[in-house]
């Protein structure tokens, strides 16, 4: 496979707006007084939730509304990053996935493929296909198909390009049912990206002629789209999986997580995904059926390390991530229904470390930052986030946190997601950026590559350091939970000792569906397969 080009500046745009997109929820009091509540920890189960309606017999008709959380960019798998936050199920459902991400058994199952298995130094991958699998066009979807795609994929710049190309030495089809991949170096995890984007195999035909085209061999196509109002996709009759028993999909996308649940509770939305914690605990408290997912590192800092900023001294990182206390941003910013913590993946999650993360520590953030003015440091540092209720709120007690240990704080608040990621990915013009990694619990490494590799584009504060890029290495190399577990615990105390971002705590997103909704099937990203869903309705 050839070594796809260096990713432009719009693939990383796309990569991380939704992690710029963070929700949450209403105004909080001053940051060091007000109404104080307490973040609830202990209170969520993960995974499939809720009050599950009896199911019955599947009944074929109906079309399912879907008040989705982003409209996707675009349809095309190498333009749209492809996550439950970003449009990904609308993509998922037009071209399926080669693998599929099972949340409950907690490991990648083939799905589209028949079979996916590795050489026992995890270097060669060998995929099966399913005989007799058409596109919507009636091609078949072959080998050829499957490399001509994902070949495709890394010329077009997809987000995951470079990860590919710096891994994948050749990519081969052997023969019509049979792809095989051979790594540069161990890849223990590479299922992951087969259920995502790059697994999103497009047709000959979508990438044939100048404007792409969306055939795939889901379970859906486009009949309708009409942007920032509605996508409609209508059943494909020739799926592989049998002629899907809904007649349609209809996605759209309110404005507000709250006005999401509202559609869901008065009949205007069959399903609904939602991030913001006051709405996702609400949800969750109201018995709402649907998936319940956990991500780590959902409520962050990123601390730009380049030379000339102040997140250049170690001594300042440090001081930032000593003053800023995650339960504080969650009480003044998520009325305490958020996730808070520094620590890497929370106790909610299958991957929580026994190593301690920094802490809180004022005096210690006195002290370096004392240090750092000593040696001429001004004590100035400006901090980035939006202009929405939630991103105030967060910037007023992210700015009397930083002030009470010393710091001067700047805020800079934009109001256009588009500037904020051109300002933070492509300009790197900040000193502190509020976002997320969203670091899913199924491919850990795949968002920790992004974020922490000196080489990723995907790393907005220049964070390069030779240590945490070898362990990035040996986490990808990790063929068994024991080996992950212990290069998580060694990712966990180089950020301790670098301090890359100051985390504030994890995230919990929420797939809610109606009772009489049947057939949804969860998979990786969050996003949702739709290709057995049915309306009892």
């Amino acid at each position: 496979m050839k070594r796809a080009p260096r990713v432009h500046a719009r693939t990383a745009a796309a990569l991380v707006a939704m992690g710029l997109l963070t929700s949450a929820c209403v105004s909080p009091g001053e940051a060091d007084g007000g109404n104080e509540q307490k973040a609830e920890r202990g209170r969520y189960e993960f995974g499939i939730i809720g009050n599950q309606g009896k199911a019955g017999k599947p009944v074929r008709g109906g079309t399912l509304h879907f008040a989705d959380y982003t409209e996707a960019r675009s349809l095309s798998p190498a333009a749209t990053y492809a996550t439950g936050a970003s449009g990904g199920s609308a993509l998922a459902a037009v071209y399926d996935v080669l693998m599929r991400y099972d949340t409950k058994a907690e490991k990648y199952e083939p799905w589209l493929a028949k079979s996916l298995k590795s050489s026992k130094d995890s270097k060669t991958w060998t995929l099966r296909l399913r005989e007799d699998v058409t596109f919507s066009d009636g091609t078949p979807l072959n080998a050829k198909a499957v490399v001509g795609s994902i070949e495709w994929y890394q010329e077009s710049k997809g987000a995951d390009a470079t990860l590919l190309a710096a891994n994948i030495a050749e990519t081969s089809a052997p023969d019509d049912h049979t792809v095989v991949f051979t790594m540069r170096r161990a890849w223990a995890g590479f299922p992951a990206r087969l259920a995502q984007a790059p697994g999103m195999i497009v047709a000959p035909a979508a990438r044939a002629g100048k404007t792409f085209k969306p055939i795939g061999a889901g379970p859906f196509t486009l009949q309708k789209h009409a942007p920032q109002e509605e996508m409609v996709l209508k059943a494909n009759k020739d799926y592989w999986k049998g002629e899907p028993y809904l007649d349609a999909l209809r996605f759209t996308w309110p404005n507000s997580d709250r006005a999401k649940l509202e559609a869901l509770e008065d009949g205007g939305a069959d399903v609904t995904y939602v991030r913001s914690p006051e709405v996702v605990d609400e949800a969750v408290k109201a018995g709402h059926p649907g998936e319940l997912t956990l991500t780590g590192l959902g409520n962050m800092v990123t601390i730009n390390t380049r030379k000339g900023r102040p997140g250049q001294d170690i001594r300042v990182r440090k001081a930032v991530a000593f003053a800023l206390d995650p339960v504080l941003d969650t009480k003044r910013s998520y009325q305490g229904k958020g996730l808070p913590g520094q620590e890497l993946f929370p106790p909610e999650s299958r991957w929580h470390s026994k190593v301690e993360p920094l802490g809180v520590d004022l005096a210690a953030a006195k002290k370096l930052l004392a240090a750092a003015k000593k040696d001429g440091y001004d004590g100035t540092i400006t901090y980035m986030d939006g202009t929405d209720p939630v991103a105030r709120a967060k910037a007023v007690v992210t700015k009397a946190q930083l002030e009470r240990v010393g710091f001067k704080v700047k805020l800079d608040l934009v109001s256009s997601t588009a500037d904020r990621v051109s300002k933070t990915y492509v300009d790197h013009d900040f000193d502190l950026s509020r976002g997320a990694a969203s670091v899913s619990e199924g491919d850990p490494f795949h968002r920790l590559q992004s974020v922490l590799d000196s080489k990723s584009y995907g790393n907005p504060g220049g964070y390069a350091d030779a240590e945490m890029d070898e362990l990035l290495v040996q986490l990808q190399g990790a063929a068994s939970d024991q080996e992950k577990q212990q290069a998580l615990d060694a990712v966990q105390r180089r950020i301790n000792e670098t301090v890359p971002v100051a985390n504030l705590g994890a995230s919990a997103a929420f797939t809610a569906w109606g009772k009489d909704v049947h057939g949804i099937v969860p998979t990786d990203e969050y996003m949702a397969l739709f290709g057995e869903a049915w309306l009892s309705k």
